[in-house]
């Protein structure tokens, strides 16, 4: 048989893909009748199962993926399941609701199937976190994890979804795609089976999502500045800047880039981040990291997530092994120094302006890089605070609490969230934490104003029930309208080519 002659091989990763989706949409149209009671029986089955594998989880993303520290990573696996369910839990996105007075009728209407992607820098805290919104939501989800986190990605869906099963969720509900690449999730993406996409990740994956043609949530990068007022606690924000930028080594797009303070308190805050464990670096250490972090113009990918002391080692740097962070000190704020670029590592460059004018003009420029995004104050200065605020394009600011966890909601009362909406500063389609508010839309059953209208009586009780038996998910490639059926060709197909890998035959 000649190389023209070899027969086409369906690719089984992008085959297994589009049954998912198609089990998703039928577990989706099944599970969009739940009653509330039942919607939050399987929230807390799934919130418990996540919780109670919270470390073990931390610890096989940190081994797959190299980022990140395994306690703190625990932590926020842990706050995606008991605590996210508590600020949702009156949020009721599944009964009818009535406004008698203006007369008109809202139903709820679950998106469908969501399409996810989860970050290789927080992959199951975000694998937590969105199947949470999904379920609360009453919608099925399919997740997509980098190709670098899908062994612990695929894993915690897996334990998610036996979970909700249990609880008497429909099967299909929750899955997970176990061989991500690009081609795969811009095709899935593309899919008409899709209803949304949640996309978490980098820019020019999020940019897919919004030119797929379905509708898409996304988020941006952040840059956030955090501006240290002389009013302020020095030691205090010290503390928090540190706790903070150290945090799971600074892989959150939340946490603090750049500190920015005034000339007349450089010097206290120098001292204050030194015992908070800071190493800061001298002149010379300054362009030793910087040439070590931008060697080639680009930022050197290996010391994202990494720790102080292993990014000082590899950067020619002397420090103590308990360093916390490292802060490289550029004299005067400008915009032409890359140091004053995002740093998804414990890097935090300090510098100070001559005045509060200077400071203002220098955050709201440097936040354009992660413009929509996020920013910290420290200080007791309020009318500085809403000037700052004002001035710096984003939206939300941190005060006097740690970016990295205040504006994901895990430190102020935000919404809890891993998906930090950009709005339209940052090209993004939502400006708030992303909740599971987001993923239902509601038919508003309106009344003429001057007409007569007795709503009251309305019984909406067939429209939310909680089915005796939960059936199982028919088999997509038995179904007549799936685009995955498996024919018998192809199939020959298949069985073909493995014999003929096995042989090494190369007809």
């Amino acid at each position: 048989m000649g190389v023209g002659a070899r027969l086409n091989v369906p690719d089984r990763d992008l085959s297994s893909a589009r049954m998912k989706v198609v089990r998703a949409a039928w577990a989706a149209k099944y599970y969009r009748k739940f009653d509330r009671a039942s919607v939050l029986r399987i929230a807390e089955a799934v919130a418990k199962a996540g919780y109670e594998r919270a470390a073990h989880y931390a610890e096989m993303a940190v081994q797959e993926t190299g980022y990140g520290v395994v306690a703190h990573k625990t932590i926020k696996n842990q706050l995606s399941t008991h605590e996210l369910l508590a600020f949702y839990r009156d949020l009721d996105l599944v009964t009818p609701r009535v406004d008698h007075d203006r007369k008109i009728i809202e139903l709820p209407n679950p998106a469908g199937v969501i399409f996810a992607l989860a970050p290789v820098t927080n992959p199951v805290a975000t694998v937590y976190y969105k199947t949470m919104l999904a379920i609360l939501s009453r919608n099925a989800i399919v997740l997509s994890p980098h190709p670098v986190a899908k062994k612990c990605s695929a894993d915690a869906a897996r334990h998610l979804a036996a979970a909700a099963e249990a609880a008497g969720a429909p099967s299909g509900l929750i899955q997970c795609v176990e061989e991500p690449t690009v081609a795969l999730v811009e095709d899935i993406m593309g899919s008409d089976k899709i209803n949304v996409i949640m996309a978490t990740g980098g820019n020019a994956m999020v940019r897919a999502a919004y030119s797929s043609g379905n509708p898409a949530l996304g988020v941006g990068s952040g840059n956030a500045v955090a501006y240290v007022d002389p009013s302020a606690a020095v030691d205090a924000a010290a503390r928090c800047l540190v706790d903070s930028k150290s945090f799971d080594n600074s892989v959150l797009c939340t946490n603090e880039s750049i500190c920015l303070t005034l000339e007349q308190n450089r010097d206290n805050m120098v001292r204050a981040l030194r015992t908070a464990g800071a190493h800061v670096c001298t002149p010379e250490e300054t362009d030793k990291l910087r040439d070590y972090l931008w060697s080639d113009g680009k930022f050197n990918l290996a010391a994202i997530g990494k720790s102080a002391p292993w990014i000082a080692k590899e950067a020619g740097l002397r420090v103590n092994d308990a360093a916390k962070i490292l802060v490289p000190v550029v004299e005067r704020p400008g915009q032409d120094d890359v140091l004053f670029k995002e740093k998804l590592c414990p890097v935090l460059t300090l510098t100070a302006a001559v005045d509060f004018d200077q400071a203002v003009t220098f955050a709201a420029q440097a936040a354009k890089r992660g413009a929509g995004h996020s920013a910290a104050f420290h200080g007791s200065d309020t009318q500085r605070l809403v000037a700052y605020s004002s001035a710096v394009p984003v939206n939300r600011v941190v005060v006097d609490a740690p970016c990295s966890q205040g504006a994901a909601g895990f430190a102020t009362h935000l919404p809890p969230s891993f998906m930090i909406g950009t709005g339209y500063a940052g090209r993004s389609s939502i400006g708030e934490n992303v909740g599971p508010q987001h993923l239902v839309h509601w038919t508003k059953i309106a009344f003429g104003r001057d007409v007569p209208a007795d709503l009251t009586g309305l019984d909406f009780d067939s429209l939310a029930q909680r089915p005796a038996a939960v059936p199982v998910a028919p088999l997509p490639a038995t179904s007549p309208d799936a685009q995955t059926d498996l024919t018998k060709d192809a199939l020959r197909a298949m069985i073909l080519e493995e014999i003929r890998s096995l042989k090494g035959a190369s007809e």
